[in-house]
C-alpha cells in the first residue's frame, strides 16, 4: 500500500494495521504530517498543525503498542474542531478574540486520547462558528479540495476539507445548526450528528442552548461509528454498522421547512429520488411523507442560536477583536431575555414531539442533504448578519428542525453537482437510534460507493 492509499484508506483499517505491525504510528503520522505541508497552503484547513506535539503522541502510541496494547484508535492521527478544548492549545473560534491556551482537554479530546488518538491539530472554522461556510478575516478562508473557488462549507468546514484531502483519516465537528452535515455533504464525506447528549461537550455543557452536538466526520460508516463508540463510550455502534438493516419503512421528504424559503435544485432533489429507487431495490418500504415541521421550530432555533451566540461572545476576552457581522449578530442575540429563552425551552417538547410524531409510522426520513450546493469563496465578504443568515439558510434548511429535536442525523454521499462537488441525501432517525442510521448507511455504502473518490486537490 503506498502513501496515497494509506492516507484514505480510514481510521478503523488503520488501526488495525497497526495492531499487524504493518505500519508504525510515527510512520503512519508522517504521511499525514507530508500532506499537510504539502496541500494546506491551498486548502487551509487547519489553523493550527501540532507537528511536535503529535509525534511525541506518535512515539509513545508506538511503544504502547509494541508492548502489546490494543485500543480502538491506538496511533490512529485525528484532528479536532477549533471550538473544542486541546490542552496547550488556544480554542480560537475563528477569531483573534480569544483567550489563552487552555490548560485541559475537552471531554471529548480526553476519551479520544484515553482510545490511543494522536491529535494532529486543530481545523479552521468561521468566527464563533456562526456560517455555513468557512472564511474569517483572521485566517482567510478554507477551500473545498473538490473545487477550490468554492467553500468546503461550515461551520466544520476545516474538519471536511482535511478529511477529504486524506490529510487525516477522520475528524471532530460540532452540530449547532448542521454544521458536521453541511461541510460533510460538500465535501463527499459520512458526518454524522449523534442523539443530543451522546456525547459529551464538557467543559462547554448546553452550547447554543442545547442546540449543539460533537459527532465525527468520516470517509466511512465503519469510521464514524467507531469514533461515536469511543467519544460516547458506549458500545454497539461498531456492530450496528456491520449488520443488516433489516426491512425499513422510509419516508422521502423534499419539503422545506417552514417559514424558511428556499428551491431545491435538480441535483438534490434527484439525490432524493435515486436513493429512494434503491432503497426499494433493497427491500424497504418506501413512502413520501413529510416531518409535521410547525413554524415554530425553526422561529426557536433561531433564537436559540442567536442568544447562544451572544453568551459565547460575553465569554471572550477580546470582542472588540470580532468581526462587525459577528458583533452585530450577538448584539441581537442579547435581545432575546432570560425569560424568553426559558419560555422556548420549557416548550421544547412539545415542538419535538409533532416532529417526531412521523416516526410512529416511519423508521428512517430522507431528506437533501441540502438545497443546493456551497458558495463561491469571497461571496459573503461585506453582507450583514442578517442578510448573511437569510441567504444560507436558502442552502441548508433541512437541519435546524432536527438540532431542536435533538434526534440523531446522518449525511449519506451522493454524487456530484454541476461544478463537480459532492450532494448528500440526509437520514434523520427516531431519537436516541443512531443504530439504524449506521445500519443503513452501511447498506447504502456497500450499493452506493463513495469512499473511493478522492478530490482534485488530494
Amino acid at each position: 500500500m503506498d502513501d496515497r492509499e494509506l492516507a484514505f484508506a480510514g481510521a478503523a483499517r488503520q488501526a488495525e494495521l497497526l495492531a499487524d505491525a504493518t505500519i508504525t504510528a510515527p510512520q503512519l503520522l508522517e504521511v499525514y504530517l507530508e500532506r499537510i505541508e504539502r496541500l494546506d497552503s491551498t486548502l487551509r484547513a487547519f489553523r493550527v498543525v501540532r507537528a511536535k506535539a503529535a509525534r511525541r503522541e506518535a512515539a509513545d502510541a508506538q511503544r504502547r503498542l509494541e508492548a502489546g496494547e490494543r485500543l480502538p484508535l491506538l496511533g490512529v492521527p485525528i484532528a479536532i474542531k477549533d471550538d473544542v478544548d486541546v490542552a496547550g492549545e488556544v480554542t480560537g473560534y475563528g477569531t483573534s478574540a480569544h483567550g489563552p491556551a487552555v490548560g485541559a482537554d475537552a471531554e471529548v479530546v480526553r476519551r479520544l486520547r484515553a482510545a490511543g488518538a494522536v491529535i494532529v491539530g486543530k481545523t479552521a472554522v468561521p468566527e464563533m462558528t456562526l456560517w455555513s461556510f468557512t472564511e474569517t478575516l483572521t485566517h482567510g478562508a478554507t477551500r473545498n479540495p473538490w473545487h477550490t473557488d468554492y467553500t468546503p462549507g461550515g461551520s466544520s468546514g476545516g474538519s471536511g476539507a482535511a478529511v477529504a484531502a486524506g490529510l487525516v483519516p477522520m475528524a471532530l465537528g460540532s452540530d449547532g445548526m448542521g454544521s458536521i452535515r453541511i461541510p460533510s455533504t460538500w465535501c463527499g464525506l459520512f458526518g454524522l450528528k449523534p442523539q443530543r447528549d451522546r456525547v459529551p461537550l464538557a467543559p462547554h455543557d448546553d452550547a447554543w442552548n442545547g442546540l449543539t452536538c460533537y459527532g465525527p466526520m468520516a470517509r466511512t460508516v465503519l469510521d464514524a461509528a467507531l469514533f461515536l463508540e469511543v467519544a460516547s463510550g458506549e458500545s454497539g455502534f461498531v456492530e450496528a454498522a456491520r449488520r443488516e438493516p433489516g426491512r425499513l419503512r422510509v419516508a422521502l421528504s423534499t419539503r422545506v421547512p417552514p417559514p424558511l424559503t428556499a428551491r431545491v435544485g435538480r441535483v438534490q432533489r434527484a439525490a432524493v429520488e435515486e436513493a429512494g429507487a434503491l432503497l426499494r431495490e433493497l427491500g424497504h418500504e418506501v413512502i413520501e411523507r413529510d416531518p409535521d415541521y410547525p413554524p415554530a421550530a425553526v422561529v426557536q432555533a433561531l433564537a436559540r442560536y442567536f442568544r447562544g451566540v451572544h453568551d459565547a461572545v460575553r465569554a471572550l476576552p477580546h470582542p472588540e477583536r470580532l468581526e462587525a457581522r459577528t458583533r452585530n449578530f450577538a448584539r441581537i442575540g442579547g435581545l432575546i431575555s432570560d425569560h424568553r429563552m426559558t419560555r422556548i425551552r420549557a416548550v421544547e417538547s412539545l415542538v419535538a414531539e409533532r416532529i417526531t410524531a412521523i416516526f410512529d409510522d416511519v423508521d428512517v426520513v430522507v431528506t437533501p442533504g441540502t438545497a443546493a450546493g456551497p458558495s463561491r469563496v469571497g461571496a459573503w465578504q461585506r453582507r450583514g448578519a442578517i442578510t448573511t443568515l437569510a441567504l444560507c439558510a436558502q442552502r441548508v434548511p433541512f437541519q435546524a428542525a432536527f438540532n431542536l429535536t435533538g434526534q440523531p442525523a446522518a449525511v449519506v454521499p451522493w454524487g456530484f453537482d454541476e461544478h463537480g462537488v459532492p450532494t448528500s441525501i440526509q437520514l434523520v432517525g427516531r431519537p436516541h437510534d443512531e443504530a439504524t442510521l449506521l445500519s443503513l448507511g452501511a447498506q447504502l455504502e456497500r450499493a452506493h460507493p463513495w469512499a473511493q473518490y478522492r478530490p482534485p486537490v488530494s
